[in-house]
């Protein structure tokens, strides 16, 4: 696929980044659209200046946007998503995956159990995302972070300020370092990832809805800006970050900022990783 994303695309052997955009939406609980979100973001991209005014460089992505065929199951997606990045990560590829509903996660995350011996989830969400089932279904968006869990990979979650009384009571019970919104700290935070090796999902609606309201479940009270960047400068610069995700733009009918929002912070992701 040859979409113009953060400069020009090069050959897949060239690239040293595969940009995934995975516009799956099954599971969606409130407000709908995230299918449309992957799009929107790399359109969006063609208005960015590559210049980054905070690090005083143009950094050398060298990207590769490839495609993937939308499953109508949850598990099929996700073993599609897997199957997919095992080959990347083989290649040596940094996957960046861009969503869609927040469930597609799992996929990348097994693809990177496959190759890396440990490593830690961090979650920047609204949502703890760690209920069992959800209206009977147990792959969900609100239950993906209990599926991470299960395979045995520590998360760190970061923004939380939504959650049932089932997951703070798991959250407890399973000693998961949990940040709430209101508690952001960035070196407790570094200090609380054990691995050096670091995957980051992104859950657009951990911003504030004065920043991002283009999020299916958006909740008051959240980072801003400058919080959420910060912590991604000092983890690239502590921690390998071997792969990331940017999940649940949901699209309002001509409210454009939002989608540019979502592609300068995966942008400034890469930036971090990159420079």
């Amino acid at each position: 696929m040859k979409i113009f994303i953060f400069g020009k695309n090069p050959e897949y052997k060239d690239s040293n980044i595969v940009m995934l955009p995975v516009g799956f939406e099954k599971t969606t609980t409130y407000k709908k659209g995230t299918s449309k979100g992957p799009e929107a973001i790399l359109e969006a991209s063609k208005n960015l200046e590559l210049y980054d005014e905070e690090l005083k460089l143009t950094p050398k992505l060298s990207i590769f946007t490839d495609e993937i065929k939308i499953k109508d199951n949850q598990e099929d997606m996700v073993n599609e998503i897997e199957n997919k990045s095992v080959k990347y990560l083989k290649d040596n590829k940094f996957v960046l995956m861009l969503g869609g509903e927040h469930t597609i996660s799992l996929g990348l995350v097994k693809a990177l159990k496959n190759k890396y011996k440990d490593f830690t989830v961090l979650q920047f969400d609204a949502h703890s995302d760690l209920r069992n089932d959800f209206d009977f279904e147990r792959l969900h968006h609100a239950t993906v972070m209990r599926r991470v869990h299960e395979l045995k990979i520590p998360i760190v979650q970061v923004g939380i300020r939504s959650l049932s009384e089932e997951e703070e009571l798991f959250i407890k019970k399973e000693k998961i370092n949990t940040f709430y919104a209101n508690d952001f700290n960035i070196k407790k935070i570094i200090s609380s990832i054990k691995t050096n090796n670091v995957y980051i999902t992104i859950d657009l609606d951990v911003l504030d809805p004065s920043i991002m309201p283009s999020v299916g479940t958006p909740e008051p009270n959240g980072l801003n800006w400058n919080q959420i960047t910060s912590l991604l400068k000092e983890i690239s610069k502590s921690k390998n970050i071997v792969s990331a995700d940017i999940v649940e733009l949901s699209l309002i009918e001509n409210l454009m900022y939002p989608n540019l929002t979502a592609a300068k912070l995966a942008y400034k992701l890469l930036t971090y990783k990159f420079s």
